[in-house]
């Protein structure tokens, strides 16, 4: 997906690791979110996940398309 200059690949992830209300280590479903300088994806500028019940709220590919979307907005006015 293209977005403000950016190519980024969203893949899902089964094992993201979180620290639930009790302080307990816990893995979540969720998705692995990657920023490129383009599309060949040999230029990587960042990559994070977005849990399930964590980032995102539910395990949908639009949720993570948001956050990805809300993420790159809130480098740039960085």
């Amino acid at each position: 997906m293209r977005y403000k200059g950016f190519y980024i690949k969203i893949s899902p992830d089964i094992n993201i690791r979180r620290v639930d209300k009790k302080g307990r280590d816990i893995l979540c479903e969720g998705f692995l979110i990657q920023v490129f300088a383009d599309e060949t994806e040999r230029i990587e500028i960042d990559n994070f996940s977005a849990a399930v019940g964590f980032e995102i709220l539910e395990n949908s590919f639009a949720e993570a398309v948001q956050f990805a979307k809300d993420f790159v907005e809130c480098e740039g006015k960085e």
